[in-house]
């Protein structure tokens, strides 16, 4: 019997959780979709959105990377995708300086996806012919059909006034920020969301978020009025992927602090499950009871990289998967 699992998110954390479910997708008959955020605008996606408009494609190559096949052609295609162009000097050198060149620091998959949307007229309809492409095992759909911007409201942003709040516009300014997120809205602050992405939240068994930055990856989904209701309408049960550690937006945030955050955003949202380092969790009782107010059990196993870097390991992370998402309803 198949199981289909939505799963939200965008960048670096929406990969490994993917890449971890493409693992044990053989095992649990797994039927991915991948929901990611359209607020990026930084480096490549950013000069593409601010260029071309329509949606950022970054965070959108990096899902469709995750899930993509595994032959040889396909393997290549992907890294194809994320091959990223180094500016060149006129003398035919390489540089990683970025001048005088309009390729410099653009991902292959960012144009590909770019030129798919134009061509296509329709980013759902460039994303099918992408994972086509690469062979994806599952679907990549963006929250909203337009591109959304991300706002924050931020204490402490300037060192020298740590008790100034001021408002930090854009999603890559938020993620660095130094300071300390209080409130966060996008804009526009009601944005259609993406009619496929809905429909599959209806028909899921598991809903997962996260792990991912908290700010500018994970809550955006709750802030989509359409995408929120889906998610609280939906029967299908909820796990949230804790991160491994804070980053520079989520830093003064403990690990507790992250769950009540899902709440204060979306104060009706319950969830069964919490996933997290055992390592890396901290203090045990805290984030248990974060959890259990969210409705949750908290589940501990290892899901880092042994390296010692905060970074979840696909096999890993898969192995504490599927019995989560392979216990009986």
């Amino acid at each position: 019997m198949t199981t289909r699992v939505v799963a939200f998110g965008g960048g670096h954390g929406l990969s490994a959780s993917l890449r971890a479910l493409r693992r044990c997708a053989p095992e649990l008959d797994l039927d991915i979709t991948a929901v990611v955020t359209v607020g990026d605008d930084g480096g490549s996606s950013g000069r593409l959105r601010a260029e071309r408009g329509g949606l950022p494609p970054g965070d959108l190559r990096q899902a469709l990377v995750a899930l993509a096949g595994d032959h040889p052609a396909t393997r290549r295609s992907a890294g194809l995708f994320q091959h990223r162009f180094a500016a060149v000097h006129r003398d035919g050198g390489h540089s990683d300086g970025g001048h005088g060149d309009g390729l410099a620091g653009h991902a292959v998959g960012n144009l590909v996806l770019c030129g798919l949307m134009e061509l296509l007229g329709d980013p759902v309809a460039a994303l099918e012919h992408a994972g086509a492409m690469l062979g994806t095992v599952g679907r990549v759909l963006p929250m909203s059909r337009q591109p959304v911007g991300i706002e924050a409201r931020v204490r402490g942003a300037d060192p020298d006034r740590p008790d100034e709040l001021c408002t930090v516009r854009g999603q890559h300014q938020v993620a660095v920020t130094t300071g300390r997120v209080e409130s966060l809205r996008l804009t526009p602050r009601t944005p259609a969301a993406c009619g496929e992405a809905l429909a599959a939240i209806g028909a899921a068994d598991w809903l997962i978020f996260g792990p991912g930055s908290w700010y500018t990856s994970v809550l955006p989904h709750l802030l989509v009025p359409q995408l929120a209701a889906a998610i609280l309408a939906s029967p299908a049960r909820r796990l949230v992927t804790l991160n491994l550690a804070a980053e520079k937006e989520t830093l003064g945030l403990s690990v507790a602090d992250h769950l009540a955050a899902l709440r204060w955003y979306l104060p009706e949202l319950t969830v069964d499950h919490v996933l997290a380092d055992v390592k890396a969790v901290g203090e045990l009782e805290p984030v248990a009871r974060a959890a259990q107010a969210l409705g949750a059990r908290l589940v501990l196993a290892p899901v880092a990289v042994t390296d010692g870097t905060p970074r979840h390991d696909p096999a890993a992370l898969g192995a504490a998967l599927v019995p989560v998402l392979g216990a009986d309803r």
